[in-house]
């Protein structure tokens, strides 16, 4: 690959190895001798993925109810580099993947009448929620629940799947991804976040160290496992630093707003401190990369349409950091106004045009709910070829 690409991870590798020596409090940990070095060659670690990354967003979930086995598997087959989890525990201290522990939404639960009882109204950081929780269920009576279509007024075709798959644990997903390893003769990669983990914390049930358990017990602890481990909490991140050395990220949201776990601890920063040079200076130090929402490095104006892109992928480039910006989705709904076609929302658009300008500003990977269209839009992109704003 030209500086875009190989080159520019070298330099990126080298950067996050001397910054993750530097953080006072955060111990080193060494890599586990887990087997999972090797790949598709180089020292078999998150500089060898593909470049730009694409992130198969809940799985793919564009085609598929979200966080199941099948959604899994098609972003896969799809072509996928890399597979998102998002943890959350059960009542037993099961890490199941759901990207809310509220899961009416994602489940048939309101039509088990054995379970109406347990419907009730919680805060979660700090925002009320009505529903039933992950929290208030065994693994076991979870299992006797079955997913369904989050958004089936956009993706009416996903409930044809509705019922299909369970509620999988992560465990299941690592048993999975290590059966398709084999099968395919390469590693499979998973980006996995942590979810609410303050808040379930505070219930004591903590999410790193389960996970890190599991993690150790597959092989993927070590820093050139096949894992990217990310949360909106960067506590949860450094917390994970000093249990295991797989690659970590720090998940960002919009700019005026402050992470859970900075507001449990006063911590007066917020996202927009974050993405200043000094904010991505500190992250460095624990981190080997980010994850903002795609409005901090192309903001949209009041019509919805691009504006011009802000030094965030040059700023974190320069301190050693990757970007894995979220969530690029090929429905009229979710794309900026300028590639909108026709007026019904459920529509697609023109997703193709704007994987490109998101690949043109130098991200190093992109979350999408439609692995092909990334993969598609990305070809453009590899190998190699220089970023506009490298």
């Amino acid at each position: 690959m030209t500086q875009g690409g190989a080159a520019r991870r070298t330099v990126l590798g080298a950067a996050v190895v001397a910054a993750g020596a530097g953080i006072t409090g955060l111990a080193a940990v060494p890599a586990a001798a887990s087997g999972e070095s090797g790949g598709r060659g180089g020292d078999g670690g998150f500089r060898d993925l593909p470049y730009p990354t694409v992130i198969g967003h809940r799985g793919a979930s564009g085609y598929r109810p979200e966080h199941t086995l099948g959604s899994y598997q098609l972003a896969l087959d799809l072509g996928a580099d890399v597979i998102e989890q998002d943890l959350v525990p059960t009542w037993d201290g099961h890490l199941v993947c759901r990207h809310e522990n509220e899961i009416g939404g994602t489940t048939d639960v309101a039509d088990h009448p054995e379970f109406a009882s347990r419907r009730t109204t919680k805060s979660v950081d700090g925002v009320p929620v009505t529903g039933w929780f992950t929290e208030d269920f065994t693994l076991a009576e979870l299992k006797t629940l079955r997913a369904k279509e989050r958004i089936p007024a956009v993706r009416q075709r996903n409930t044809l799947y509705d019922g299909q798959w369970t509620v999988p644990t992560f465990e299941e997903v690592l048993r999975w991804a290590d059966c398709e390893g084999r099968r395919r003769g390469e590693r499979v990669w998973l980006h996995v976040e942590t979810k609410h983990p303050s808040y379930f914390r505070g219930l004591g049930l903590g999410l790193e160290e389960p996970l890190a358990r599991l993690l150790r017990r597959y092989r993927r602890d070590g820093r050139d496992a096949a894992v990217f481990l990310q949360s909106f909490e960067p506590s949860s991140i450094q917390r994970l630093s000093r249990l295991v050395s797989a690659p970590r990220v720090v998940l960002l949201s919009a700019a005026n707003t402050r992470p859970w776990d900075f507001e449990v601890a006063k911590d007066p920063r917020t996202v927009a401190d974050l993405v200043k040079p000094e904010g991505l200076k500190w992250i460095a130090g624990f981190a080997q990369g980010i994850g903002p929402t795609m409005d901090l490095i192309l903001p949209r104006d009041a019509a919805g349409r691009l504006g011009a892109p802000t030094t965030l992928v040059k700023d974190a480039h320069a301190r050693g950091l990757l970007l894995h910006p979220y969530t690029a989705r090929n429905e009229n709904s979710f794309l900026p106004a300028e590639y909108r076609r026709g007026t019904d929302p459920a529509a697609y658009g023109d997703a193709l045009g704007a994987f490109r300008t998101y690949f043109e500003q130098g991200i190093d990977g992109i979350f999408t709910d439609n692995p092909d269209t990334g993969l598609l839009a990305a070809e453009a992109f590899r190998p190699g070829r220089r970023p506009v704003n490298g």
